[in-house]
């Protein structure tokens, strides 16, 4: 049996239901970036992989050539660099100018601006999606990145699947740290 409350409101379903997950997914990356210091942010699980480096006094991120598993897993500062280029250029693309680039997003350098910045741009997030008419959210007009002629409730949809991809990669990491370090 349907609740009559869900099945007159399809929008407010599909809302529901973002929201849901995308509070799944925060609780994930919360768990997995409560008490990672420095060394372990910095820390690289193998010889090859993704991770950022500092050049003149600004932390970048290194970008891959391929998606190929022969690139090596990323380390968790690469991560979380990953984290903030999606969810920045989403929300700038989206609701902003549309103009930045990725060569614009640079990484923090450390664990605390981290994760201070991933918060801002969840609370930036959660206001936008909040702000939105069902008429938008249902249109294409604000889907311009990471693709296009969608319904912005797909890209909400992508971003939370992002945000737990990106999350369980933490997590899967810190575990290689653990080993690793004893």
């Amino acid at each position: 049996m349907q609740d009559e409350h869900f099945s007159a409101n399809p929008i407010g379903v599909i809302r529901s239901t973002l929201d849901f997950q995308f509070q799944i997914a925060w609780q994930l990356l919360d768990l997995h970036l409560t008490g990672l210091q420095d060394e372990e942010f910095h820390w690289r699980p193998a010889s090859k992989g993704l991770h950022v480096y500092r050049e003149s006094e600004i932390w970048l991120a290194e970008w891959p050539e391929s998606e190929e598993y022969e690139i090596g897993p990323p380390s968790i500062s690469w991560l979380t660099w990953h984290i903030t280029y999606w969810w920045s250029m989403v929300l700038n693309h989206s609701f902003g100018s549309g103009t930045l680039a990725r060569e614009e997003i640079h990484s923090m350098g450390n664990i605390q601006e981290t994760r201070d910045q991933i918060h801002e741009l969840s609370c930036e997030w959660k206001r936008e999606m909040s702000a939105l008419t069902d008429d938008a959210f249902l249109s294409t007009e604000r889907t311009v990145w990471p693709f296009t002629n969608k319904p912005f409730h797909e890209l909400a949809a992508w971003l939370n699947l992002e945000l737990m991809k990106n999350a369980a990669e933490i997590g899967y990491c810190r575990f290689l740290y653990g080993v690793h370090k004893k």
